[in-house]
């Protein structure tokens, strides 16, 4: 498959140079397999095979895009993208800049994120996940909910400007699996992400949810009173604030827009706790990484924050084009983001659970519906859904009804960052919609926030 790929992008390439047209070309492959369960039964069961090409044509400061839906076999069709592309530059308005067209020094092939075993995982053995995950859980009341979502993903890219190709393919799967009471109303979630086969391990996803439907079914729910409390983030929780940071952070581009709540006075200063080093590392295979950027752009580790200092911006090469800027190897579809780990000894909820304390403390392990407030000032909120729990201080248990954070990133992040556990995790925050683009962060299992403000308590679930 990969030479016929890169055999159809230099046949490309030679069309365009043969009519004098600048133009590089993206081509994205997926294969999709998607189980879906609703009401403790397979609601929908089905894949796709898509092939994407990107066609970019230059001309001076016009630059045109066209994107087409195709197969291997219709070099015609492609070739007609072309022309098509071409016709589409000439209305273009001129940019401001003068835009950069990708130009590759030599070959590039990174097929170490793939496992076949995963990528051709059979209807049966994710229905036999979702069998173990779930054994003995389910009853006439607790139905079953969630999705397997699993596939291969391949990107490659030529351009006008050399004869050299890029190459890359990776395996990835995501699961998440919600337990509901019809009468109670109350859900508990388990999810866990694969960059290999090896990685799904049902088992764990059993134990997390059958340690949370004890909880749910035994120790009373209340709606808690709004103010200020220690809140436990589970990794799903802090996955959510990072992609969030990912986003009105250290986004250069963003940032002389005014869309970032990092300046550029921030460089080399201390903005969040000391505990808290946050990497972008193409090396760890857990976040299906990209080890050249589209323009050709060795990535290698990347550090955002280093004990709580400001390192760098990253620069996309259009903005770096925009504002004069120097390119970072960013021009992929997400990051490969890594949160160091920290000191406190939490491996599972159940440890958490026992851990001493001399204050309630309020476990949140999912954040729901989270937005923007105000981005200069890196504010969000969010509510609870999904295995929140209150841990009281005398060592007793709370179920609580919804709440709502509405906090700064600066201060979940900054001072008021307790612990972090040692034990990390990978949490999987592909989307299902659009092109196929799997995406997982590494982090601590648990990270703990100190005073942080309730601000709405729900009276029911």
């Amino acid at each position: 498959m990969k030479e016929k790929i890169l055999e159809t992008l230099a046949d490309l390439r030679n069309y365009a140079c043969s009519k004098g047209i600048e133009a590089s070309f993206l081509y994205h492959e997926e294969d999709s397999y998607l189980m879906r369960f609703a009401n403790s039964s397979i609601s929908l069961n089905t894949n796709e095979h898509l092939i994407r090409l990107e066609i970019t044509v230059f001309d001076g400061k016009r630059r045109a895009s066209y994107e087409m839906i195709t197969d291997l076999s219709k070099l015609d069709e492609m070739k007609q993208g072309v022309d098509v592309a071409a016709e589409m530059v000439k209305y273009a308005m001129p940019l401001n800049y003068q835009p950069s067209i990708p130009h590759f020094k030599e070959n590039h092939v990174n097929e170490k994120g793939f496992d076949s075993d995963l990528a051709g995982l059979s209807g049966e053995a994710r229905l036999d996940y979702f069998n173990q995950a779930t054994q003995g859980l389910e009853t006439d009341k607790i139905t079953l909910s969630g999705v397997f979502y699993s596939g291969m993903n391949v990107l490659a890219q030529i351009s006008t400007t050399s004869e050299f190709t890029q190459f890359s393919k990776t395996s990835d799967a995501q699961i998440t699996i919600v337990l509901a009471h019809s009468d109670l109303k109350w859900e508990v979630i388990a999810e866990q992400s694969a960059q290999k086969v090896d990685d799904l391990k049902p088992e764990e996803l059993r134990t997390q949810l059958a340690y949370l439907i004890e909880r749910y079914q035994n120790d009373p729910a209340e709606q808690i009173p709004v103010g200020k409390y220690d809140i436990v983030f589970g990794p799903a929780a802090t996955a959510e604030l990072l992609s969030f940071m990912n986003w009105i952070g250290f986004n250069g581009g963003l940032m002389k827009r005014g869309y970032s709540f990092l300046k550029e006075d921030h460089l080399g200063k201390k903005v969040f706790s000391d505990k808290f080093t946050l990497i972008d590392d193409p090396d760890r295979l857990e976040t299906y990484p990209l080890t050249r950027d589209s323009m050709g752009i060795k990535r290698e580790a990347f550090p955002f924050f280093e004990n709580g200092v400001f390192k760098q911006f990253a620069w996309y090469q259009d903005d770096a084009d925009e504002f004069g800027a120097k390119p970072t190897g960013h021009n992929i579809p997400h990051k490969s983001l890594v949160l160091n780990e920290g000191d406190a000894d939490v491996n599972d909820l159940e440890e958490l659970v026992k851990m001493p304390r001399d204050r309630d403390v309020l476990y949140i392990p999912y954040l729901h519906y989270m937005n923007i407030v105000n981005p200069s000032k890196a504010l969000v909120t969010a509510s609870s859904r999904f295995g929140a729990l209150l841990l009281k201080k005398d060592g007793s248990i709370v179920v609580p009804f919804n709440v709502r954070v509405t906090q700064s990133l600066l201060d979940i992040f900054g001072d008021k960052l307790a612990w972090m556990s040692k034990q990390q995790t990978v949490y999987n925050t592909s989307a299902s919609y659009g092109a196929r683009n799997p995406t997982a962060i590494v982090l601590p299992k648990f990270i703990q926030v100190n005073d942080l403000e309730i601000s709405h308590s729900n009276s029911s679930y």
